[in-house]
């Protein structure tokens, strides 16, 4: 994995508290960082979605959200 260098600006007695904190733990400040924000979730475009990929191209290309509308009225009988 390639890496990069960030500046974070955070303030002083955050940092000093952070790094007594990583000493004390056996780590380092750029550990704790990395492990913080893996806890972030994926943020991937919904067109990457599984979910998408397994229903794309499915319909023709003919098909409009109007006929889907128009299959939905005659299904379930009332207007969506």
């Amino acid at each position: 994995m390639q890496e990069t260098k960030l500046t974070v600006r955070v303030p002083r007695d955050l940092l000093q508290n952070v790094k007594r904190y990583a000493e004390q733990n056996n780590t380092t400040l750029t550990a704790l960082i990395e492990a913080y924000l893996r806890h972030i979730p994926v943020q991937s475009p919904l067109e990457d979605a599984p979910i998408v990929n397994r229903l794309s191209g499915i319909l023709s290309s003919d098909v409009s959200p109007d006929d889907y509308k128009k299959h939905l009225e005659e299904k379930y009988g009332r207007e969506v």
